[in-house]
């Protein structure tokens, strides 16, 4: 991959067992070149390493995950542990419950919060095998596309420690970059895995609206309507394989969509007839030079795959920031702390009760007129597919801006909200509730990742995946890495 100068990236490679795909540690344990002991303690030591530099960590749950390890690790002696992801570490984002592990969700007012049930991600994971090896950061319950709280400070990314990780799963994608493991789970109410995995310069997948169950956790009460939960990898095949394990059924999640389990295919094959609609800024957005470069360069990319790309998109009304999506996600936010005084919220970020402020004075009336412009969306999309199979777009408008900011006001010399305004391509997507995942396509004149948003019909992922794996066949993002992922041991024993 360039960069939007056209400069080709140079990059130092890892070598520890965390910086491992799924698909490769669980070749390297079937062919018995190493144990879940070796990789959760190479993984334990990359996330000490990347939490020091980063901030990305919560609470380190190390211990058990040691002991699970051995556990695993004697199964496997003993004739082979069971589960599809058994020995696979994985951290987890803290908006998602792990019973008996804090949950502070970014937010000083579950400073004593331990929740006694697991989120039904978590539960699927660990009866798959996967080892839970941390919490990772987030903003106060993922109200802002950054990882900064009250709770955690700021989260770093580490392609450059000045500028931020992106969010709210900051956090699970710094970790996920630097080598630290190749699964985290996050949540995104209205970009929150997009942002941080294209700042971040991973993968990172939007399932459809209620493919994953959200529940038990904060993600609903705080947008009901609008959050999603999925993975964040550094490859196209890790993210099928942790949706196959997470997708599913939930009565607790009432926008829960009763689907079988799916398998997934991500061998990269030509896509000759797939038609791709592409919009650099959706009629209406401003976007940096250095991301149209790098996106007019993955349109290319993706014609010389077999892709049929046209110029088009939704034709969404430009307005639909202002009188959409904030009388929506502000009121949800609002009324998941509607108990709450203005002194218990104290503790909390100026631009956090703003926010609830702000929704506390939308009118019912408000909410639902919003709703019905939802719904203009939606039918928009649902038009659009009607002629393309998807839409790309950029992930994000820019790339990662200096740690501990709010956001950018302007973008090439154009004023936007510096709340939602530079992330303009990814919460039209969850009010419409499409799947989408943001994948590598370059980096700007400073070395920062640039992602590519794709975005398919309802249920569709299988699209997104064919689409992806053909571009990582083209452009194989995963061997870049960040400056802070040096890792001295582990991957020859890999690939022995």
């Amino acid at each position: 991959m360039t960069d939007g100068s056209g400069r080709t990236a140079s990059l130092p490679v890892p070598t520890g067992l965390g910086a491992l795909s799924a698909t490769e540690i669980l070749a390297g344990y079937k062919r018995k070149a190493f144990t879940p002991r070796d990789v959760v303690d190479e993984t334990i030591a990359a996330l000490e390493a990347t939490d020091a530099a980063c901030n990305a960590v919560v609470t380190p749950m190390y211990e058990q995950a040691r002991a699970d390890a051995d556990r695993l690790t004697k199964e496997m002696r003993n004739g082979g542990a069971k589960g599809p992801f058994a020995g696979i570490p994985v951290t987890i984002k803290d908006l998602v419950f792990v019973a008996g592990v804090p949950a502070y969700g970014g937010s000083p007012l579950n400073k004593a919060f331990v929740p006694d049930v697991d989120a039904a991600v978590v539960s699927a994971l660990k009866a798959s095998g996967a080892i839970i090896t941390c919490k990772t950061t987030t903003c106060e319950s993922g109200y802002k596309l950054t990882a900064d709280s009250p709770v955690t400070g700021t989260t770093r990314n580490p392609w450059n420690l000045d500028r931020t990780s992106g969010g709210s799963s900051g956090g699970a994608a710094a970790a996920i970059a630097a080598g630290c493991g190749p699964i985290a789970i996050g949540t995104d109410g209205v970009g929150s895995i997009r942002v941080p995995s294209s700042f971040c310069g991973v993968f990172g997948l939007k399932p459809t609206f209620g493919l994953v169950p959200r529940s038990p956790g904060f993600s609903p009460p705080s947008w009901a309507s609008l959050a999603h939960t999925g993975p964040i990898t550094r490859t196209v095949a890790d993210a099928a394989l942790a949706l196959e394990i997470i997708a599913g059924y939930d009565l607790r999640d009432p926008a829960s969509l009763p689907v079988s389990p799916r398998r997934f295919d991500t061998k990269a094959v030509p896509l000759n007839g797939v038609r791709i609609g592409a919009s650099v800024d959706l009629g209406y957005a401003a976007v940096s030079p250095d991301v149209r470069a790098a996106f007019n360069t993955a349109l290319a990319i993706l014609e010389s795959c077999g892709a049929k790309v046209s110029m088009d998109g939704p034709g969404l009304d430009p307005g639909i920031l202002e009188h959409t999506l904030k009388p929506i996600a502000f009121t949800e936010q609002a009324a998941a702390v509607a108990s709450r005084t203005t002194a218990d919220l104290a503790g909390s970020e100026t631009d956090y009760r703003d926010l609830v402020s702000a929704g506390r004075h939308y009118s019912g009336t408000d909410y639902i007129e919003a709703g019905y412009r939802r719904g203009q969306a939606r039918s928009a999309f649902l038009k659009l597919f009607e002629r393309v199979d998807v839409l790309v777009t950029p992930t994000v408008a820019v790339t990662a801006f200096e740690a501990g900011q709010l956001g950018v006001d302007r973008i090439d010399g154009v004023a936007v909200d510096p709340h939602l305004g530079w992330s303009p391509f990814t919460w039209p997507i969850n009010l419409a509730g499409l799947p989408a995942a943001t994948l590598p396509c370059g980096f700007d004149r400073d070395g920062m990742p640039i992602g590519l948003q794709i975005v398919a019909h309802w249920l569709d992922e299988p699209t997104i995946f064919r689409i992806a794996a053909a571009f990582e066949e083209a452009q194989p993002w995963s061997s870049f890495w960040p400056p802070l992922a040096l890792r001295k041991e582990g991957r020859a024993r890999a690939k022995a």
